[in-house]
């Protein structure tokens, strides 16, 4: 493991440590041993640890006090609590207070390292998350913006670019790109940014009154004009005006439009008397502008004058890797405004988002994240959590995508990995090493797949002898029931 994470054991069952250090030392972390809440905090506060496992019940100060310490300490810090049989209650309770899991005595080391495996995840996560929007806000100020891929910070680089000058920007690209958050970009960083911030979506209003909208009435111009009313334009005077979906507007209005832009002035419905404005002009379309010129749906002259910059928006599918970005900042967002504990994505899950296309991009993601936040139970997301209408829990997609049989389409997607990841072993004749290769992941990830594949088995065969009872699989695995819920719930069995 590169950039080796610093993880800290607090228990004062000295054996059971050193068992639990020694079992995460074999897998690339580095390790800190404190026996007692008092040395744990001194080593909080020296070491930094990226994820803290401290026992419960211990004397002095308990783990319970030693996790509250802990997360004003270090709040990015991920805290798994260690639980003797019957704590589940405290453990709960340290839940509330931050805990990102708990685990029961006799502690698996297997579980263990699956458990530290998904702390340690998080805390990047949650560092790459802070980093980006520190430099991003430092840089830009862009609110809502996530993402390090290069195909996003080619984005920011333009919008870096452009912000600072007065030049009128076409924003292009799928719907649920984002288009609205780059504008809004574009205007904080520009010397408008302490004026007004005007946005309109040309397709929201009916196109009788988008006029009114833009550029207002006068005192009895027509029937219901009451009183005067100042229109788009004139609330961005000295600001910026963003009218999404342009492709969308009237081509009686598209002149009106252009006519503003040229002059700088707006006329009232009603009146003769034109008012100056000074207003930056950003817009946005989902559709081909130069198609609807040539299809005669969208002036050529008013086409030219919008694009005197322009920024492409790629589509999510060509640019997932910032998916676990963005999925950790739709948590936190969601669980702010649901009263929600949610710490993480199952593995089931992370596997189906990252094939899954996303057609509505990141509004569809965005959605789906806050979907299941609010469905979810355990505080871990998992295709459970998925709404029932939600194609996320659809596998054609996916099993279309891939390269395999025609046997494999309509299966699970954990059961067409296992099926590539068993023919790459047969074809390297067993050498786990070549395997792990040619499937682009670590030789420690296959032998950790491999491993829960065997356990998975046990467990199948476990659950059929008891007929399904849990319970007593369970006694018959040597497992707590609980953690075998779990972990049925971890790998899509339930």
């Amino acid at each position: 493991m590169s950039d080796r994470l610093k993880v800290l054991i607090v228990d004062d069952e000295v054996a059971l440590a050193e068992t639990m250090a020694e079992a995460l030392e074999r897998t690339g972390y580095e390790v800190a041993l404190a026996h007692s809440g008092a040395e744990g905090l001194r080593l909080i506060e020296r070491e930094e640890p990226s994820v803290i496992l401290t026992d419960l019940k211990m004397e002095g100060m308990d783990g319970l006090a030693l996790l509250k310490k802990a997360k004003e300490e270090l709040p990015d810090a991920e805290v798994v609590v260690i639980t003797g049989h019957g704590d589940v209650t405290t453990a709960v309770e340290a839940m509330r207070a931050g805990a990102a899991n708990y685990v029961q005595k006799p502690v698996g080391l297997e579980e263990l390292r699956a458990m530290v495996d998904k702390a340690a995840e998080r805390f990047r996560l949650a560092q790459d998350n802070r980093q980006l929007k520190a430099q991003l806000d430092e840089k830009f100020g862009f609110e809502g913006l996530v993402g390090n891929s290069p195909r996003f910070l080619e984005v920011i680089n333009r919008v870096k670019s452009i912000a600072p000058t007065s030049a009128t920007v076409l924003i292009t690209g799928e719907t649920g790109t984002g288009k609205e958050l780059i504008a809004k970009a574009i205007h904080n960083n520009s010397p408008r940014k302490n004026k007004n911030f005007v946005p309109m979506n040309c397709t929201a209003i009916n196109e009788n009154l988008l006029e009114d909208e833009l550029f207002g009435h006068e005192p009895h111009s027509f029937t219901g004009a009451d009183k005067l009313r100042k229109g788009r334009f004139e609330y961005a005077n000295g600001g910026t005006l963003f009218l999404d979906e342009i492709g969308d507007m009237p081509l009686n209005l598209q002149a009106k439009l252009l006519r503003v832009l040229e002059n700088q002035e707006v006329t009232r419905i009603g009146s003769n008397e034109p008012i100056k404005v000074n207003v930056r002009l950003i817009s946005a379309t989902h559709r081909d502008l130069e198609a609807a010129v040539k299809a005669g749906t969208f002036r050529e002259d008013l086409y030219y004058r919008l694009k005197v910059v322009t920024i492409k928006l790629p589509p999510l599918r060509e640019r997932k890797s910032d998916i676990p970005l963005l999925v950790a900042h739709f948590i936190k967002d969601a669980n702010q405004r649901h009263g929600k504990k949610v710490t993480g994505v199952a593995e089931p899950l992370r596997k189906q988002m990252d094939a899954y296309d996303w057609k509505g991009n990141v509004r569809e993601l965005r959605n789906a994240i806050d979907s299941m936040v609010v469905l979810d139970q355990d505080g871990v997301l998992n295709l459970n959590d998925v709404d029932d209408t939600s194609p996320l829990r659809a596998t054609g997609d996916v099993s279309r995508r891939s390269s395999g049989p025609d046997n494999l389409v309509g299966k699970p997607l954990n059961e067409i990995e296992r099926y590539y990841i068993e023919r790459t072993l047969e074809q390297t004749a067993g050498n786990r090493e070549e395997a792990a290769r040619i499937l682009g992941i670590g030789e420690r990830t296959l032998y950790r797949v491999i491993q829960d594949w065997k356990l998975q088995d046990k467990i199948k065969q476990a659950l059929a002898d008891a007929n399904g009872d849990l319970d007593a699989a369970a006694k018959a695995l040597n497992m707590k029931p609980t953690l075998l819920q779990r972990k049925l719930k971890k790998w899509g069995m339930q």
